[in-house]
């Protein structure tokens, strides 16, 4: 797809992180986004700042869990614009969850489950038929991640899932987009690759009182700055990758027309390798025992 200035970019979970990288760079290149977030007052600090660059912002109050926000979200987007040219299904959650699976509390599933693979859902619902029926060139983003996406880290399972999802999901997208013949291209993004800076870190601030934990955390949440305090007292080196390189690699992915947004990674491949090797031989997951935790 070529991108041009006054094309329209639609960004979920916007506010900040990797969303709020993309914004700026389909505004960079005189686009005009669409800025999607449940949190309003970092939604409407991005917007402003945004629109002080020059930038034609609209700014939507959206939870990608609510069908019908997403679908309000839809309409305000061709509205003010007219078109939609560029989805980023980007909104995403950790769980909270803690201990083993079967000590999890359903609630930690709902949450994750409600925003990361149902939210991707209700964009494509709310959007790709409208895209398709303009006839023009659209291409649809959906945020995954390593963990779950490649293979899952056991202390995130939940999460993990949820983002084994959305590549399943993305994958029949692009599926159905070639049968139907349409030139709207279908992506799913790998964030990295390595660490990101973001607020998903921070979840637990959004969580809504209907996904409400049912009983107290025997731990506290931990933070960023306290996981990688911890890693280097472990003599570990964490290493970040800067949320607009991100963004970058999704311009250039959009642009390629590519599928798989993976940035090159030596342990990416490994895992990729190990997985599908143990795969094809029908053996054990070896490549989780790295990861799983006494």
């Amino acid at each position: 797809m070529r991108i041009a200035p006054g094309q329209v970019a639609v960004v979920t979970g916007a506010a900040g992180g990797i969303g709020l990288a993309m914004a700026r760079r389909f505004a960079a290149e005189g686009m005009q986004v669409v800025l999607a977030d449940v949190e309003e007052g970092a939604l409407h600090k991005a917007a402003g700042e945004l629109a002080a660059d020059g930038a034609r912002v609209l700014a939507r109050t959206v939870d990608v869990s609510d069908r019908d926000s997403v679908a309000s979200l839809a309409d305000a987007a061709y509205e003010a614009f007219g078109a939609v040219h560029v989805l980023c299904n980007n909104a995403g959650v950790g769980s909270g969850a803690e201990g083993r699976m079967w000590e999890h509390e359903p609630n930690d599933w709902a949450w994750a489950f409600s925003v990361n693979v149902w939210g991707v859902f209700h964009g494509i619902q709310a959007f790709v038929p409208r895209m398709i029926e303009a006839g023009g060139p659209g291409h649809v983003v959906n945020t995954s991640s390593a963990d779950g996406g490649i293979a899952p880290l056991p202390t995130a399972s939940v999460y993990a899932v949820t983002k084994a999802a959305v590549v399943t999901m993305t994958e029949s997208l692009y599926a159905h987009l070639k049968a139907e013949g349409a030139p709207v291209g279908a992506s799913v993004l790998f964030p990295g690759p390595h660490m990101l800076r973001t607020g998903l870190w921070e979840s637990h601030r959004n969580r809504p009182e209907r996904y409400a934990k049912q009983r107290p955390r025997r731990t506290p949440y931990r933070t960023l700055d306290q996981y990688e305090a911890a890693m280097r007292q472990a003599g570990r080196e964490v290493h970040f990758t800067p949320v607009e390189e991100v963004a970058e690699h999704v311009l250039d992915g959009i642009r390629a027309d590519r599928f798989w947004m993976l940035p090159a990674s030596e342990h990416s491949d490994r895992q990729i390798r190990a997985r599908s090797q143990s795969m094809l031989d029908r053996a054990d997951p070896a490549y989780l025992e790295s990861f799983i935790l006494d």
